[in-house]
């Protein structure tokens, strides 16, 4: 579990996150969304620890991350899965080497342990055939699953995703989120995903904050997205005439 409490966070004069609390559990996929300049990558760095809360402060299983030492935060980033927007893989090794990268920096196993591991996720995100392509060779869709792979290899408590869906056809996207969301159960781990895609936050948004202008203006499960009267959220789900279509189906449904 993360507790975020209160976390401000300003570069300059510009104050980019305004007191933002909320609580990410384990087992499940929470979705940040918001327009571009929200707030939502910074909020990202915060937890993920490249960026420091000048207030507030984020907890990990009940630690405090500002009263940790420098090798307890060490420890800690080891337990962090990371899948990047562009999923940058590193293009001078292969794919294999790719997922075994965080093995080499975290861990003190031989090479065949590290294989070994390699080889088991990604097997499970189905790329059994694929480890000694370079990433060049890899399409889309295959490079996301690797990145997936490689932010699973160290068996991760806390995954992070920064728009995972960015650049891919809407039948690999939900593969993608599907995926992302069977690994969180498996492993139990806590997940949250960066996303502006909506389809997303319908297939697995089991819980989503909202952010604009740097404020939490809502939080809530995709059921109750349905549901809201918030006119910022509305504003922004409800764009497209497909969801404002599927919002109203739902309400008729509902009574």
């Amino acid at each position: 579990m993360i507790e975020v409490k209160n976390i401000h966070k300003s570069f300059g004069d510009a104050h980019i996150l305004k007191g933002i609390s909320t609580t990410f559990e384990k087992g499940k996929t929470s979705l940040v969304i918001g327009q571009s300049g929200s707030g939502k990558t910074v909020f990202l760095k915060c937890l993920l620890g490249l960026f420091t809360p000048e207030e507030g402060g984020i907890e990990y299983d009940g630690k405090i991350y500002a009263n940790l030492t420098d090798d307890e935060k060490r420890n800690l980033r080891a337990k962090m899965g990371m899948v990047f927007q562009g999923s940058a893989l590193f293009d001078s090794m292969t794919i294999l080497e790719n997922v075994m990268f965080p093995l080499r920096m975290f861990t003190k196993q031989s090479k065949s342990e590290m294989q070994d591991r390699a080889d088991f996720v990604l097997n499970r995100v189905n790329l059994e055939n694929a480890h000694n392509k370079m990433p060049s060779e890899a399409s889309g869709g295959m490079q996301k699953r690797v990145a997936i792979a490689r932010a699973i290899v160290n068996k991760p408590k806390y995954l992070f995703c920064d728009e995972p869906n960015s650049g891919l056809d809407p039948k690999t996207a939900i593969v993608i989120d599907n995926l992302i969301k069977e690994i969180t159960e498996e492993y139990n781990i806590t997940t949250i995903i960066n996303s502006h895609d909506m389809n997303s936050v319908m297939e697995i948004g089991e819980k989503i904050v909202f952010l604009k202008d740097g404020l939490k203006a809502w939080e809530g499960s995709k059921e109750n997205i349905f549901k809201t009267d918030n006119e910022v959220v509305t504003d922004f789900v409800y764009s497209s005439n497909l969801f404002k279509k599927v919002r109203q189906m739902y309400l008729e449904e509902k009574g």
